[in-house]
């Protein structure tokens, strides 16, 4: 057997707030909206991955979701255009990623990242 994908469900009693963070600030895709349910995501190929953590590194809180990007620049002018308030960073981390965290429209602290090259 073969987990073919995981999906995040986070709880929200306005749907369409999603919108405005996941599509319009990093750019994810409508896949489907039935009106209590929303689905964003990206037509890349994406690795299937479920972390287990005590903290959140450099001393963080545990993230709710990790979120690679490949412009973390862009992702932080976003953010910073849309009002979102940056929790932590951006930081280069000794780990080899450049990051920062903001929280979703639902209260789910998200980290955006950039690995290193």
């Amino acid at each position: 057997m073969k987990v073919k994908r995981i999906v995040a469900d986070i709880a929200a009693a306005d749907v369409a707030a999603a919108a405005r963070f996941y599509r319009d600030v990093l750019g994810l895709e409508p896949l489907m909206d039935f009106g209590w349910i929303a689905t964003y995501g990206s037509s890349e190929t994406m690795q299937v991955q479920i972390s287990f953590a005590s903290e959140g590194g450099s001393g963080t809180p545990v993230p709710d979701l990790s979120i690679e990007v490949d412009d973390l620049d862009e992702a932080l002018r976003r953010a910073t255009a849309a009002r979102i308030a940056i929790e932590y960073g951006p930081a280069i981390e000794p780990w080899g990623v450049r990051r920062f965290f903001v929280r979703d429209p639902f209260g789910r602290l998200v980290n955006i990242l950039q690995h290193r090259s």
